[in-house]
Order: structure tokens, then sequence, then C-alpha cells
């Protein structure tokens, strides 16, 4: 069989730039290398690649999971089919070791910077805007820090700023982590939402414990986690955005996989605007505060 290229750095290159990246150097030296992957902000590096033989390549990306497999034979040779998925056990049992390393050095900064931040003020320009309290959120200057636990330990912080700008820690966890408002002591039911300040109006709005997603992806993972370690009496509510403006309403469609994973109920806010950009319930209350202050 001919082989289509004579390296396998030129394979892959060739392969990365049909997906939209553009590296002007490779290495086939069996390290792991990051590149910043087409679809997330400049200096992302969500995007990875190893050469762990000079006839298999692999390539993926953190953010979406996937990887990738790239040879000199293609997939016709049952021998280099071989030799590859091997090689991708091997690299994927890597790649989840710098993973675990790399979680493990931010959740150690995450913990000396919550450790050294002073309690939210009520002022902050973020939490008048949503008109919430600052519950259990930490401040850094004028920064918000929204803490993200997994297994009762912080393992990476939001970090909210005065414009609403809102940044992860880099490397941290976030799928299988959450942030929670109010206390589960005496719950019968708990709230499973996606967004901090979300999770915020729901609480005060019913005094009922709220847990905090943080991304629509992660709400049928955190559904599961909550059932599985909550008692059987107390309920799950799935209170998902409406992202009504964006194709595909990924708030609703993975606040529905969270509820139908765990047999849970759902609800989702319905916004008596039409033009509006109110996606979830802390928009709704102020949507509707906005609307009686007009009248």
């Amino acid at each position: 069989m001919l082989r289509k290229f004579s390296t396998i750095t030129s394979a892959l290159q060739e392969e990365l730039l049909s997906r939209g990246v553009n590296l002007n150097s490779i290495f086939a030296d069996g390290k792991i290398y990051r590149f910043d992957a087409p679809d997330k902000r400049r200096g992302n590096l969500a995007g990875w690649y190893v050469c762990p033989t000079p006839e298999v390549a692999v390539f993926g990306f953190w953010h979406t999971g996937e990887q990738h497999l790239v040879t000199l034979a293609g997939g016709h040779d049952p021998i280099a089919a071989a030799h590859a998925r091997k090689t991708d056990e091997k690299v994927k049992r890597e790649r989840e070791d710098v993973r675990r390393h790399e979680q493990g050095q931010t959740a150690n900064q995450a913990n000396t910077s919550w450790t050294s931040a002073s309690a939210a003020a009520p002022d902050h320009p973020y939490l008048l805007k949503k008109g919430v309290q600052p519950h259990n959120l930490c401040q850094e200057g004028n920064t918000l820090l929204v803490p993200l636990y997994s297994n009762g330990r912080i393992v990476n912080l939001q970090r909210i700023y005065p414009d609403g700008t809102k940044r992860f820690m880099k490397w941290g966890m976030i799928k299988g982590a959450a942030s929670m408002v109010g206390s589960l002591t005496g719950a019968s039911h708990v709230y499973l939402t996606e967004g901090w300040a979300t999770a915020a109006t729901i609480h005060e709005a019913s005094g009922c414990p709220v847990v905090a997603a943080m991304t629509a992806n992660n709400l049928p993972v955190m559904a599961c986690t909550l059932r599985r370690k909550l008692a059987t009496h107390i309920s799950i509510i799935i209170a998902a955005d409406n992202d009504r403006q964006t194709c595909g309403n990924p708030g609703l469609t993975y606040g529905r996989q969270a509820a139908e994973s765990i047999g849970a109920n759902i609800c989702w806010p319905r916004f008596p605007c039409e033009e509006c950009a109110c996606s979830d319930f802390n928009d709704l209350a102020n949507c509707e505060k906005s609307r009686e202050s007009a009248i």
C-alpha cells in the first residue's frame, strides 16, 4: 500500500489544517504539546497533540473531550490500525495523568487564593447588576471568587470582574465540580442550575439549596452526581436556562438531558419580552422588576 505521507508530522499537520489549526512546527518526540482550539478565544491552549511513534500521532481538544488518530498508512492497514489503537490507549492514560496533575496544581492555587480572600461586598457591581446577595462568595481586590467544589474540596474558582467578565482558572476542573448557594441541612428538595447568579436568585426566592453546575454541559454530570450522593427522599429539580436566541438552545437541551438521566422534574423561564437577551431565571427576575418599575 502506498503511503500518502512520508512523515507523521506532515500527516498530522494536514489533518490539523483541515480543522482550522495551523501550526508552523510539529514535534514528534513523544511529548504532549498544546495549541489553541479554533473555536475558543486566543490563548486558550485547549488543543493537544502527541507523536508517540514515527508512524502514529494523536490529537484532541480538552474542552470537547474528542480524540483522533493519525497514521501514515491510513485505516485500511490492519497492522497500523492495531498499533494505533494500542498507542491511543497509552496516550489517553498519559494525557489523563497530565490532566490530573494540572488539576491538582490548580486546586492548590484555588485554595490559596480562597483562603487569603475577603468576604464579597454586597455592593460589588456584578451583584448589584444581578440583584442578588453575595452568599458564599469571596472577593480578591475588585474580583468576585465563585468556589467550585468536588468531593468537599475547592478545585477551581470562577473569577467575576466588575464588568461581568467571567474566567475559570486555567487547567482547573470544571466538569464534575459545582458551587452551592444555601445548605442541604433539612432540605426536602434541591435545585440544579447552570450559573451562580441564577442559583442565588432561586435560593433567595425559594429558600431551597441550589447547586450551580457553572456550564450547560456539566448539568447532566452534576445531576447524576447529586442523585448518587443525596438521600433518596431529597428530590432534584433542574432549573434550566432558556437560550432561545442561541442555536440549539444549549441551556434547555442539556437541562433536559440532566432531567432525563435521573428522572427529575425540569423548569425553565418563559419571558414576557420577545426581543431581549434574557435567558435564565436571574434575567427573568430582573426583567420583571424593570417592567414593574416602568408601570
